[in-house]
């Protein structure tokens, strides 16, 4: 009899089919599981598959007596209660690194659409005002690459491959990160100074209640009229009314933007905005990466259920 694991946030059926290959899955679709399933059922529920900023608190985790592990689908963990999974000795684990490439590419797309105002050329092209010659104040030049200070905030897997992609585009790269590393970037003591230096501050950071709004007015007056911030963490990060004020008034020239702190909705506010370029939390959606996240998932559910400890555990739960 295989194995039954709960699936508590909302997946596409698509990205469960290898999970349903191994064991036997109590799909929620995205609902309360106590409008879904039994308690009974609930209750011999031992492990679990969640989106990894899915709240996910003490009184979600005691419907479950059993629950012995949570497994989230990808990097991040923040929707976790870690230390209420601790005191219930339940094992957290993700996927860390396995889309690492995937959302540092989407940071270096989203830079460059919005530094080059990409979408604004767009338009331009499509609304016939190339072809007539209109004049238009948005496509004056714009700096490039070469000696652009790009400011890294968090070097983790993903912040190191920021930085390495920027450093190959001949940019000048720094970073602020709980931790300095032996890295060939130069390293800053505050987010405040690494915000003074840089013209791009990107936001890899993992998302917490000290990174809550950390990216805030201030940050974003040192960054300057000429800044860009891009944004592929977590939308908690930043203060987004600050950010639209500073959007709206010129304080920065423009930002990037992957994630959102309500997603899937974006303030009408900033959608309004044509300085701002937007995805809908696609960094880490590509094919490899989704083979590698659930590589990962697939590790510590057999491991857990084998009695061992999980492969890819978070290190502070």
């Amino acid at each position: 009899m295989a194995d039954k694991v709960l699936i508590y946030s909302r997946f596409p059926k698509s990205m469960m089919a290898r999970f349903a290959e191994r064991f036997e899955l109590l799909d929620t679709g995205g609902k309360p599981a106590g409008e879904v399933f039994s308690a009974d059922e609930l209750g011999g529920v031992r492990a679990m598959l969640t989106a990894g900023g899915s709240p996910l608190g003490a009184e979600a985790m005691d419907l479950f007596p059993k629950l012995g592990a949570i497994v989230c689908y990808g990097t991040g963990y923040d929707g976790v209660d870690l230390k209420a999974a601790a005191s219930r000795n339940i094992a957290v684990g993700h996927s860390p690194g396995a889309n690492a490439a995937s959302v540092a590419d989407i940071a270096m797309t989203l830079m460059l659409a919005t530094t080059r105002r990409i979408l604004v050329a767009d338009h331009y092209v499509r609304s016939g005002d190339w072809a007539a010659s209109k004049p238009s104040p948005m496509m004056r030049p714009q700096a490039g690459m070469p000696g652009r200070r790009i400011g890294v905030y968090g070097m983790g897997e993903i912040g190191r491959k920021i930085a390495a992609r920027c450093a190959a585009f001949e940019s000048e790269v720094g970073y602020f990160s709980r931790s300095k590393y032996d890295l060939p970037y130069q390293y800053f003591p505050t987010l405040e100074a690494l915000a003074d230096w840089c013209s791009v501050l990107m936001v890899s950071v993992r998302a917490g209640a000290e990174t809550q709004h950390v990216v805030n007015a201030d940050i974003l007056r040192r960054l300057g009229a000429d800044g860009y911030l891009v944004n592929i963490s977590r939308g908690s990060v930043i203060d987004e009314r600050a950010l639209v004020a500073a959007l709206s008034d010129k304080t920065i020239a423009g930002a990037g933007l992957d994630v959102f702190e309500t997603e899937p909705h974006a303030p009408g506010a900033l959608t309004a905005l044509p300085n701002v370029v937007f995805a809908p939390h696609i960094g880490g959606h590509t094919l490899e990466s989704h083979v590698a996240m659930q590589a990962c998932v697939l590790a510590n559910l057999t491991a857990f259920f084998e009695g061992k400890p999980l492969p890819y555990a978070v290190k502070s739960a």
